[in-house]
């Protein structure tokens, strides 16, 4: 290996270590590799830049938009609410509903998709007696799936085709991998209903948990007239009677006063409504004039009023709140909510809910107004996913959201024709969408995940520097040397792994920059089809199932699902060894 391979190497385990550890964001992670390597001249400025003009990068930010104006006028959810129906078999109710929806992210974005459907799904299981743990797992992995059957499911496939673009090749057609895409997808949904679904646990999801467990840390402070700190702000008694709690609201006079700031003031006959842990509740219950309620019949449905609403808000793997306590990242200021409780690895936190440092996939329980929700419908910072009533001034039309679905539809048939490229199709129509009031240009800011463009756009630049600094042929020779003996079916399979497990513990798109070029090479030394590889690189890099941090769609449904890491492990290994199988074969036997 040259000086420069090795230091490419290094940055790159860096990377990979710090997007494992979740160190800081991805998107920013990525694009600090990419300004390392451009200052210390591994890559060009033109490489670098390279991903930001790439036409797979451009029509991954239109498909936002498109699927954001149909998601916004709620078709989607009509769909499934009338699939779904009366629960009277809960195999075949998961089947009625995952199925078309696996297919149907063929067609459309499956991120906001599970979005979309989580708290829909969620809350139709517990009104119909099921665990949400038994259909939010299979929610996200038949979206994976059916994100595979064509070029624009999934974000992976349209990097990848525009990587194919940006080296001079034939990119993917519309259906290039549809002959992977259908198969997996079938027996995807045949393992979760029989084996899968035996393997899928039965948990109550974090809101359910905490409301069972209501008692033990939501309590209720009387202020008596013998109270000797009258009239005493919140921050004043911040370091001594409310020391180590997390007020939620007061009732005075039979009104609520919320959101509690710094400078309320506390007086007589003042009940506050407060969580804490017992040991914290103890301390508080000494001081004089102060009379502490818990184990009464005080419920979390006791804190709502018609001005708010409980809800579930998943961390998300790009917040600006990760690796902060709520007091760091200045949260009840920012979003005017109030934090009731925070769930980790299905577990509520029992310390005092200011005091612990947010990590991805946390599920924050919150007491906020409307405003919230629709403020932060689309925040990179958490996922919404509470089944709350939309406001009014949404202004869901369905008749736009039928008319927005025919043109994408219409749109895909022109590409399919051949009578435009893909980046045309949408670009066109985006401007009819925004044209006819569709969608506002405010709107299409909300929709656009700029995290997920910016980690696309920089990931580019990370596999130049793999290409120029000659470690892809490096790391290709050794695939290559260890392989050959296998045949090329063998080949395919030591590709599929690798590109897998990156997939499992990076990004999906990180993983698929990652492989390109080594894929290039490998078919480069053994003189075969490259497209066959590249097809095998798109679909593991898709295929994330056994992590909750591999694919955004499963880091959505873990805190609502109430599930635990290994839930991920045990139903989601046995499913990726059964998509590699197939792919694989179906690869050989197409390519090969």
């Amino acid at each position: 290996m040259t000086g420069e391979m090795i230091f490419v190497a290094i940055i790159i385990i860096l990377m990979l270590i710090g997007l494992s550890f979740e160190v800081i964001r991805a998107d920013f992670l990525i694009f600090l590799a990419l300004v390392i390597f451009l200052l210390s001249g591994v890559i060009s400025s033109e490489q670098a830049l390279k991903g930001f003009s790439n036409e797979g990068m451009l029509t991954v930010l239109l498909l936002f938009i498109v699927a954001g104006a149909i998601q916004k006028h709620g078709i989607i959810e009509m769909i499934v609410y009338r699939l779904l129906g009366k629960a009277k078999d809960a195999r075949k109710s998961m089947i009625k509903v995952t199925l078309p929806i696996g297919f149907a992210s063929g067609f459309l974005n499956n991120t906001p998709i599970v979005v979309a459907l989580t708290p829909i799904i969620r809350d139709w299981a517990v009104d119909n007696g099921l665990s949400p743990s038994k259909f939010l797992i299979p929610l996200s992995y038949m979206t994976i799936l059916g994100g595979t059957i064509t070029m624009i499911g999934t974000s992976t496939t349209l990097v990848v085709h525009g990587l194919l673009l940006g080296n001079g090749m034939d990119g993917f057609s519309f259906f290039t991998t549809t002959v992977v895409g259908v198969p997996i997808t079938i027996a995807g949904i045949i393992y979760l209903s029989t084996v899968g679904y035996k393997l899928l646990p039965e948990h109550l999801g974090a809101k359910d948990q905490i409301s069972q467990e209501t008692k033990e840390f939501l309590a209720e402070a009387i202020i008596e007239d013998n109270f000797e700190y009258q009239k005493n702000t919140v921050t004043e008694l911040g370091s001594s009677v409310l020391d180590g709690i997390y007020i939620i609201e007061i009732i005075r006079n039979n009104s609520r006063v919320y959101p509690v700031a710094g400078d309320t003031k506390i007086l007589t006959g003042d009940h506050i409504i407060f969580s804490g842990s017992l040991n914290t509740i103890g301390k508080i219950q000494k001081f004089k004039g102060v009379t502490i309620k818990t184990g009464t019949e005080l419920t979390l449905d006791d804190v709502k009023n018609k001005d708010s609403h409980l809800v579930e808000a998943v961390v998300s793997h790009n917040s600006s709140l990760l690796n902060k306590t709520l007091k760091q990242a200045n949260f009840k200021a920012r979003h005017d909510a109030g934090v009731i409780a925070i769930h980790r690895n299905n577990q509520r936190i029992k310390s005092r809910v200011g005091d612990i440092v947010l990590k991805t996939g946390d599920t924050l329980l919150l007491l906020a107004d409307n405003a919230f929700i629709e403020n932060n419908k689309y925040s990179s910072d958490f996922y919404v996913v509470n089944d709350v009533a939309p406001p009014e001034n949404l202004n869901q039309d369905m008749r736009k959201g039928w008319i927005g679905l025919i043109a994408l539809i219409s749109m895909i048939l022109t590409v399919t024709l051949g009578w435009l490229s893909m980046l045309e199709a949408m670009l066109l129509l985006v401007v009819l969408l925004i044209g006819f009031k569709f969608i506002t240009p405010n709107e299409i800011k909300k929709f656009v995940q700029f995290d997920v463009i910016l980690l696309i756009a920089s990931a580019f630049a990370v596999g130049e520097a793999m290409t120029e600094s000659g470690l892809a042929q490096y790391i290709a020779s050794g695939l290559t040397t260890l392989a050959t003996p296998l045949g090329i079916l063998g080949v395919l399979v030591i590709t599929y792994i690798v590109t897998n497990i990156f997939t499992e513990i990076i990004t999906n798109s990180a993983a698929a920059v990652l492989m390109f070029p080594i894929s290039l090479e490998i078919a480069s030394v053994l003189g075969i089809d490259y497209m066959g590889l590249i097809v095998t690189v798109a679909i593991a890099a898709s295929a994330s199932f056994m992590t909750p941090i591999g694919y955004q769609t499963n880091l959505i449904v873990y805190g609502p699902g109430g599930y635990k890491f290994t839930d991920y492990v045990k139903v989601g290994a046995p499913l990726s060894i059964l998509t590699m199988i197939i792919a694989c074969s179906i690869i050989y036997t197409v390519w090969y």
